[in-house]
């Protein structure tokens, strides 16, 4: 099986322009391919949505979905092989930006999950001081409805009931934060622009 080789030129004494080919790193080449795999592996975890998100060329992406579907074995691992083969082929750099846009994504709604669980169990067993607490924090929300919210929530768990009230307290500070989360949002992308202008 032939190299594929780089070529780099000089000048000979007559002024001609006299080419030879750069041996490949192996190393440097062994790398790219592991980390290439490790990729294809990563990006066929990924729900149909998110691969569509990452518009692969059609090769790679029927490939990526055939290989979602197999058990962990021989085939599976040369289809892998494959596929980095493929990705090797393109500039996988757009790819990598997405995928790490994607991560950033998931992990601030894990971490906005958190938040929303901790706020909601603590006005569960804080009564009147949390609620301040959060008013306070909040100041522009609808109160009374938040009161209601809370006291429903309280009743079902000193009743030991299914957490209806308790999963609607939740869905109305996930709506919340989430409102602050995309103010912040905006406030943060204002001040970019205002950098830039700065900066020209």
């Amino acid at each position: 099986m032939s190299e594929e080789h780089d070529y780099e030129y000089e000048y000979n004494d007559q002024g001609e322009i006299v080419y030879y080919a750069v041996r490949p790193n192996k190393t440097q080449i062994k790398k790219d391919m592991a980390a290439l795999f490790a990729l294809s592996e990563e990006i066929s975890e990924l729900s149909a949505a998110q691969l569509k998100y990452l518009e692969l060329p059609e090769n790679i992406h029927k490939a990526l979905i055939e290989v979602s579907g197999m058990p962990h074995k021989g085939a599976r691992k040369r289809l892998l092989k494959f596929i980095a083969g493929q990705l090797h082929k393109i500039d996988v750099e757009p790819v990598l930006e997405k995928l790490a846009r994607m991560k950033n994504k998931s992990a601030h709604a894990v971490r906005e999950h958190h938040i929303v669980e901790r706020w909601r169990d603590k006005l569960i067993a804080g009564g009147n001081d949390a609620l301040t607490e959060l008013l306070d924090e909040q100041p522009h929300v609808d109160r009374q409805q938040l009161r209601q919210l809370v006291r429903n929530a309280q009743k079902e768990a000193e009743a030991v009931k299914p957490p209806k009230s308790s999963r609607l307290l939740y869905r109305y500070l996930k709506d919340l934060f989430k409102v602050e989360s995309e103010a912040e949002s905006e406030e943060d992308a204002e001040l970019e622009d205002v950098d830039e202008l700065e900066d020209e």
